[in-house]
This record gives C-alpha cells, sequence and structure tokens, in this order.
C-alpha cells in the first residue's frame, strides 16, 4: 500500500534504509539485555565522538521520555523551567513533566519560538522568594517549534546567562539535526561548544523507526540517569534495536545528509509558493519546516487532498513539514495543487 506523502509531519515518513539495514543487522543472534550489548557499546561512543569526550548517551524510545528524564535530573519538586509558550514541552507533552517531576513550566511569550536573555531575565526577580517555584532551568528547542534556528551565539548567550544566575540548560533536540544542517555546522557546536548542559536527541523525525537519546554534556548530572530512565519507563530491553538506530544516523553523517536534504525540499516548497496573492511566510524558512498564511477557502480545498495541519486557524497560517524521503517530484507535485487552489485555474 502507498499513501499519498504527507506534508503534515516528519513523524509520518517512513524509515531510511540504512537504519533498516541496521536493526535487521542487530538482529543476527542472541544479546544482552537492557543495554548490556556491543551495539550500544558503539552508540555510546558515536555520541561521543559527535558531542564530546564527556558526553553521555541513553538510548530511549521517544523524545518526551528523554525530556523529562532528562529534566528530572536537574529539577526539585519547587523548582520551575523557563521555555518559550510554544515549547513542545509545554503545548504537546500532554503536561509529562509537570505531572511526573512535580515541576512548574513558567511559559514566555516570543514571536518566533525563541528565547532570549532579555525575555529570561524578567523571569528571575522571584529567586529566594519562597511563595514562587524557584526557576532552575531553561529549556529551548532546536529547531523552535515555529521551525526558526538559535545561532551559536544566540545559545552560548542564553548557557552564559543560565550559569551565571545558577541555572542549567537544557535542549529540545528533537530536529537538531536539521538546525545543524541549516546552519553549516556540527552537532557539538550548537550544544557542547555552547554550554548546553543537557539534551534530547532526535532520531525519529531523522530517519529512524523510534530511536531518541538523551545526552548528558555536563558529567555531575549523570549519576541519576540510569535510575530516572528505568522509571521513567524508558528502558529497552532489547536496547540493541534502538542504539543500532542512532548509531545508523550518526555513522558517515547520514543525520546530516537526511536533514539537508528535508531542509532543502523545505526551501524548495517555499520558493515556488510564496510569490502566489494571498500567500505569505509566518515565519522565515530555516529548516524542514513551512509556515504560509493561505486563503482561508484554500486550506479547506487542499486538505481535502493533501494531509498537512493548521497552525494558527485565527491567521489562518498553517505548517508543512518535509522529510528526508520527500523527493522534488513530491513537493512540485504539492505546489502544483497549491498554485491551483489559490489561483482557481
Amino acid at each position: 500500500m502507498r499513501l499519498p506523502k504527507s506534508f503534515a509531519s516528519d513523524n509520518h515518513a517512513g524509515v531510511h534504509p540504512d537504519v533498516i539495514a541496521a536493526i535487521i543487522e542487530a538482529n543476527i543472534s542472541d544479546a544482552p539485555a537492557y543495554g548490556g550489548d556491543p551495539w550500544t557499546r558503539t552508540m555510546e561512543e558515536s555520541f561521543r565522538a559527535e558531542f564530546g569526550p564527556q558526553a553521555s548517551a541513553y538510548a530511549m524510545f521517544n523524545g518526551t521520555g528523554a525530556n523529562v528524564v532528562g529534566l528530572g535530573l536537574v529539577l526539585r519538586s519547587y523548582d520551575a523551567v523557563l521555555c518559550p509558550s510554544s515549547a513542545h514541552i509545554n503545548t504537546n507533552e500532554c503536561g509529562a513533566a509537570e505531572r511526573v517531576l512535580g515541576a512548574k513550566l513558567v511559559t514566555i511569550p516570543t514571536d518566533d519560538g525563541k528565547l532570549t536573555v532579555e525575555a529570561v531575565r524578567d523571569q528571575l526577580s522571584i529567586l529566594g522568594n519562597e511563595h514562587h517555584s524557584q526557576p532552575r532551568v531553561i529549556s529551548i528547542s532546536q529547531v523552535t517549534e515555529c521551525g526558526t534556528c538559535y545561532t551559536p551565539d544566540e545559545i552560548a548567550e542564553l548557557a552564559d546567562f543560565a550559569h551565571a544566575h545558577g541555572l542549567f540548560l537544557h535542549m529540545d533536540g528533537a530536529r537538531l539535526a536539521n538546525a545543524a544542517a541549516e546552519l553549516g555546522c556540527s552537532l557539538r557546536a550548537l550544544t557542547t561548544d555552547v554550554g548546553v548542559d543537557l539534551l534530547s536527541f532526535g532520531g525519529t523525525k531523522n530517519g529512524a523507526m523510534g530511536a531518541e537519546a538523551l545526552v548528558i554534556l555536563k558529567p555531575e548530572l549523570e549519576a541519576p540517569a540510569l535510575f530516572l530512565r528505568k522509571q521513567g519507563m524508558q528502558l529497552a530491553s532489547k536496547m540493541r534495536f534502538v542504539s543500532a538506530q542512532l548509531t545508523a544516523l550518526l555513522t558517515d553523517d547520514l543525520w546530516r545528509r537526511n536533514a539537508s536534504h528535508a531542509n532543502a525540499m523545505a526551501h524548495r516548497l517555499a520558493d515556488t509558493v510564496v510569490d502566489l496573492p494571498g500567500v505569505a511566510l509566518h515565519y522565515p524558512v530555516q529548516s524542514n519546516a513551512v509556515f504560509p498564511s493561505l486563503p482561508e477557502k484554500v486550506i479547506a480545498d487542499l486538505q481535502q487532498r493533501h494531509l498537512f495541519h493548521v497552525w494558527d486557524e485565527a491567521n489562518h497560517v498553517v505548517r508543512w513539514v518535509t522529510a528526508f524521503d520527500t523527493s522534488a517530484e513530491d513537493v512540485d507535485a504539492f505546489a502544483a495543487d497549491v498554485r491551483q487552489a489559490v489561483l482557481g485555474d
């Protein structure tokens, strides 16, 4: 069965053949469970090669789990996480961090999904006030939920500010690969080198079947990780099949090739439709997501034939997402339908 190409999410994409091959290769014999296998050791070495010798990686099932376990390393019950109001941990994780960890999310409005030091500074006046949850973590998404990217300098500024005030910097890296590909830099340049303390690393949106990782860049945070992963229901018994996927993505820059292609398809789509009457980009295209505003009638028409989400119903903004397996032909066919719907041809 072959379904029409979805532009709703990179979660809708299939699995890269190299990742499938890695899973099959890991299926050749018995192996110790719960991470005591050679595939997991190789995965850990691969992450150290990408993020630096102090990095520790823990394979997990999904991004929500990686975020919750990671935040659990640093949060106390009276602590708060400062994050954009659009952050995935706030809008699309069903209150998991608050429910599981008992901590508070303090959300900050942004124009483009990106926190700034100025916006965060206003939240720190309550430090030491026993009547308020205490800011403990600044959490950013790379890329943001608006498809925008933090530059290394922007991340470094936030990290320096966080550390100067005794806070940690957490990164939701579900699409970190897309940011690094767009900015033409290494994964390390956006994390280790600019002061990120811990992050979730996304594999599923970039060609994996179901594989994410918690990456700890501050070794003193590592001690509870094994226990919190188990308690957080993220410890895979047959971990080799998760680890093998992550290693495949980190081998020969597959992560970059996949992300670069997805980003290129998003730019191709945006460039093809942005000149149409009534179509405008709500956010700049900096990754594999396009957020155009469309005439209302066009949205309803297109959704009869194509799968994508409405991002901002009041302003008629939709979200189109491309993936590693989105072809130029997929983009051109979709863009032709958009053009037809707008122009009424």
